[in-house]
């Protein structure tokens, strides 16, 4: 009897408890009530919500992370970043059953993901300032940006397996020759084919752009089981690849 009276009072407490206090969570994080000023740590969030895409659209650097974004693109976390995306990469390409008939595909990007165009925007404010199309249209011509070393490694090796490589970039037609030419220098070669904005092609978003001739390359049989780009919209729309891979850029978004 006794205990059958313990364990109504014991009842009858937890039902007087203030509501105010059952709605505090014990595993609750505290709040931080003072505002982050420390902008690596501001900066690094935000690197984080653009590469994850959670930002959506954007159009320049914040003015307090123009230097994290030079730290970060000429120091060692972007190269390591950029390995990391490589490497999983060729751990999926290495399970992918190769057929016969040479229609295993695979596309890349070619700005910020086989060629680095760094040497570009250490002249330009790595993104901070207005992007001029005529002072870069300049900078291809010279055929002169390098290799992403990561990449590099990584195209020879999806040779080697036996993928067919299409490279699939935003540059117009007209810059084809200084286009393919870079590309060389750099060491890449033996691609299947290198697709470039035609004049059908100007106007057209990049992610709608890219679609279209990855449907072409579906309709002509291909199976793209991988896909590699700095921008989202080398990746997203219709005609997708079974797996795509994204690589670091916190200097721009193109859409």
């Amino acid at each position: 009897m006794a205990s059958s009276v313990h364990h109504l009072l014991l009842i009858i407490n937890l039902l007087i408890i203030p509501t105010t206090l059952l709605s505090q969570s014990i595993i609750q994080m505290p709040p931080r009530r003072h505002r982050i000023t420390d902008d690596n740590l501001y900066c690094d969030s935000w690197r984080f919500s653009v590469e994850t895409n959670d930002a959506g659209t954007w159009t320049s650097i914040p003015s307090r992370c123009v230097a994290f974004v030079q730290d970060y693109m000429t120091g060692d976390r972007y190269l390591s970043d950029s390995a990391a995306v490589a490497n999983y990469s060729l751990s999926f390409a290495r399970g992918v059953q190769i057929g016969r008939d040479g229609k295993d595909a695979w596309v890349f990007d070619i700005d910020e993901t086989l060629l680095s165009n760094l040497p570009y925007y250490q002249a330009h404010g790595f993104g901070s300032v207005t992007f001029d199309e005529a002072s870069f249209d300049e900078w291809v011509d010279l055929a002169e940006a390098p290799a992403l070393p990561a990449s590099l490694k990584l195209y020879k090796e999806l040779k080697k397996l036996g993928f067919k490589i299409f490279l699939l970039t935003g540059r117009s037609e007209h810059q084809r020759n200084a286009t393919a030419k870079n590309l060389l220098y750099a060491g890449y070669n033996n691609w299947e084919r290198l697709l470039l904005r035609g004049p059908s092609d100007q106007g057209t978003t990049a992610t709608v752009y890219k679609s279209e001739k990855r449907s072409d390359l579906i309709n002509e049989g291909y199976r793209i089981h991988g896909s590699s780009g700095d921008q989202w919209s080398d990746l997203l729309g219709f005609a997708v690849a079974q797996r795509s891979f994204k690589l670091p850029n916190p200097m721009y978004y193109i859409a």
